[in-house]
Order: structure tokens, then C-alpha cells, then sequence
């Protein structure tokens, strides 16, 4: 059955991998799945034919015969279990390599977002310059810890998996901030997750797509 994602017309980010479908096209480039992309305007993610993929009205989604989902993490766990090449086959290490997806979205990726939401769209509120230490001091809690994690380990537990795409994809949202350059075993553990095969194609991918668009940010 044809996988068919759902993607920005126009990228925010300009095509600079940071939406969210990435993380998607780079799930099915590591486990070899083809799949089909249908763009969406901003009007139409809010039109009923969408929301019927996804309530919330955002993208991506991934539709496969019956199957319909929405939220990257469970649409990158899918994919995981359906395709040999993004979980172990040793159970503790799939297990582990689960925990890993979870810990990307729940606990880093929060603080990253809310540093994200303070730079670029509260940047004229009167509390921006007393809020943004406080914001950038979490992400860098949370990246010290996970940089005594890391050490000097190519990857979070073992082989690449699962739980190291959705964590280079999270952290990838530092770059422009200069926080990840503070901590070089994860500066050097995402530039190896970007120089993937399979992530130089999801990038060129949607790059192709946004390349009118001057990148922002």
C-alpha cells in the first residue's frame, strides 16, 4: 500500500529541515519505504478534510490503506515496528531505544521549544529580557545531562535508532540559538545524524520543495 505524508506548501523554517515532516521522511529513508507527499496550504491544515488526519489541525500526518495517523512520534513508532532498521531486535535494546523516542519528545524538546517561542515571537513582549536567561538556563540543564549521557558515545545506546532520529531532530532546533555549541559531543552527535544518507535525502527532499522560499531565522 502507498504511505502518503502530508507536508507545508511553504515551510516556515524556508526548507531548513526544522518542520516536523522531516522527521518523517527521514524514518522512511532509513528503513527504504517510498512513500508520497501531499502538500497543504495554512488554509487548508484548517479545512474539515484535514482535521479528519489530524484535530489539531497541523502536519504531518501519514495515511497507509485504512490507516491514518498523526503526531510524529507515533507515526515514527509505526514505521520503527513495521521496518527493520530503526529498533533492535534484542528486546531490552528496543525497549531502551523506545525510551529514548520518549525522552526526545517529553523531556528535551519542551524547554527547546519554549526557548524557540521566547526568540521569535515574544521578542517584543516588556518580560523577554527577564524570562530568556531562565528559558535558555533549562535548555542547558537539560543538555548537560544529556551530554554526560552521550559522553563519548556515537549514539544514545548502542546502533543508531529510533530514539537517536527523534533526538537529533529535537536538537537540531538549537542550532541558530548557539546553546548546542557548548556542549561539542552533541554538536558532533547531531552532525552525524545529518550526515546520514537517509537524513541528506529527507533534508534535500523537502528542501526541493521550499527552495523559492529564502530561509528565515
Amino acid at each position: 500500500m502507498t504511505i502518503t505524508i502530508t507536508a507545508f506548501e511553504r515551510s516556515p523554517d524556508g526548507g531548513k529541515g526544522l518542520a516536523r515532516d522531516t522527521r518523517v521522511r527521514w524514518a522512511l529513508e532509513e528503513v527504504g519505504q517510498p512513500y508520497e507527499v501531499r502538500l497543504v496550504s495554512f488554509g487548508a491544515m484548517k479545512e474539515p478534510a484535514h482535521l479528519a488526519l489530524h484535530p489539531f489541525g497541523q502536519i504531518p500526518t501519514y495515511e497507509e490503506g485504512d490507516l491514518a495517523l498523526f503526531e510524529t512520534g507515533s507515526i515514527v513508532f509505526h514505521i520503527a515496528e513495521r521496518q527493520a532498521g530503526l529498533l533492535p531486535d534484542d528486546a531490552n535494546a528496543r525497549a531502551r531505544a523506545i525510551t529514548w523516542m520518549f525522552a526526545a519528545l517529553n523531556t528535551v524538546e519542551p524547554p527547546i521549544l519554549e526557548l524557540v517561542t521566547a526568540r521569535l515571537l515574544e521578542g517584543d513582549k516588556p518580560w523577554r529580557e527577564e524570562r530568556l536567561p531562565l528559558v535558555e538556563a533549562r535548555v542547558r540543564s537539560r543538555l548537560k545531562q544529556l551530554s554526560a549521557r552521550l559522553g563519548d558515545s556515537d549514539w544514545l545506546d548502542g546502533a543508531f535508532s529510533a530514539g537517536d532520529l527523534m533526538m537529533v531532530s529535537v536538537l537540531l532546533r538549537l542550532r541558530s540559538s548557539g546553546i548546542l555549541d557548548e556542549f561539542p559531543n552533541l554538536a558532533a552527535y547531531v552532525a552525524r545524524g545529518e550526515a546520514r544518507p537517509a537524513y541528506k535525502r529527507a533534508f534535500a527532499a523537502q528542501w526541493a520543495i521550499n527552495a523559492g522560499t529564502p530561509p528565515t531565522g
